[in-house]
């Protein structure tokens, strides 16, 4: 059983990290995502979500756990349950970040639940990033991630909702290992599920490698700017409901919400994988 009195002393602890919005990342994903744009140019904004590319943790291989993420008990709490996976979160733009920009990332363990689920138990850590640059804050995030156990042999997930069925823009994904690599490689991300498929399936009991949550967003809000050309969401919302694989196609979804936009991930039999509400 965990402890949460002693997760919970966690709470409050804050890490910084400076980085140097530099072009390359920005080059690389505009690749992974079959773009053709042209190469950025120092003061250029930064487009939604590309800040994931930066602030990368670069843990020695020493100090990594046997699922290629790094040891527990630093920043984040020692939480003991095995799986650890990216819930969601919320981001409110404040102002672009720009290509060139000296910037900083200050992170706060902001929140810890330990919950019980259908599934067992459950770790719920919020963590809030503030990203300033050159002209102030412009970026807050709200990262959720949850830990959980290990699913008992012969058991099955609840299922996820249906999927809305009243798109007004559809665009089928196709999440090949070689995507997901990329986009592991991008953001430094040595989780195994992701590109290790003996492991995803033998030791994560997953069907094929896992497309990364915030891969999806990025695909969404990617879809965001171009049913929204020339305007920058304000705010950014989603929320991972059900994992996707390798093993299938994917559609990206969105129909008109007031000024904004109702997104959502189906998976490959309908079910809803996750869901975004893009404000502007």
């Amino acid at each position: 059983m965990t402890d949460a009195d002693a997760l919970r002393s966690w709470i409050g602890r804050t890490e910084r990290r400076r980085d140097t919005l530099s072009p390359w990342p920005l080059v690389g994903l505009a690749a992974t995502l079959d773009r053709e744009d042209q190469p950025p140019r120092p003061g250029d904004p930064l487009p939604p979500g590309a800040h994931w590319l930066y602030f990368l943790e670069a843990a020695p291989m020493s100090r990594l756990g046997p699922d290629g993420h790094p040891q527990r008990g630093g920043f984040l709490p020692p939480v003991a349950l095995p799986r650890r996976m990216w819930a969601g979160g919320r981001l409110t733009f404040h102002a672009p970040l720009r290509v060139g920009d000296d910037a900083e990332r200050v992170s706060e363990v902001a929140d810890i639940k330990v919950r019980t689920g259908r599934t067992g138990e459950l770790v719920f850590v919020m963590v809030r990033h503030t990203i300033s640059g050159p002209r102030g804050v412009a970026l807050v995030e709200e990262h959720d991630i949850v830990y959980r156990d290990h699913l008992p042999p012969g058991a099955a997930p609840p299922p996820p909702p249906p999927a809305p069925a009243d798109a007004a823009w559809s665009e089928t994904a196709h999440p090949s290992p070689t995507l997901l690599f990329r986009y592991s490689a991008l953001t430094f991300n040595g989780h195994r599920i992701h590109y290790d498929r003996r492991y995803a399936m033998e030791e994560e009991g997953y069907p094929g490698l896992v497309v990364h949550g915030p891969l999806m967003a990025t695909l969404l809000l990617d879809a965001a700017g171009r049913l929204r050309p020339g305007r920058t969401p304000a705010r950014f919302a989603y929320r991972v409901l059900a994992p996707v694989f390798d093993t299938a196609p994917f559609t990206l979804n969105a129909r008109p919400d007031g000024d904004g936009l109702a997104l959502w991930v189906a998976g490959p039999a309908g079910e809803l994988a996750l869901r975004a509400d893009a404000a502007f």
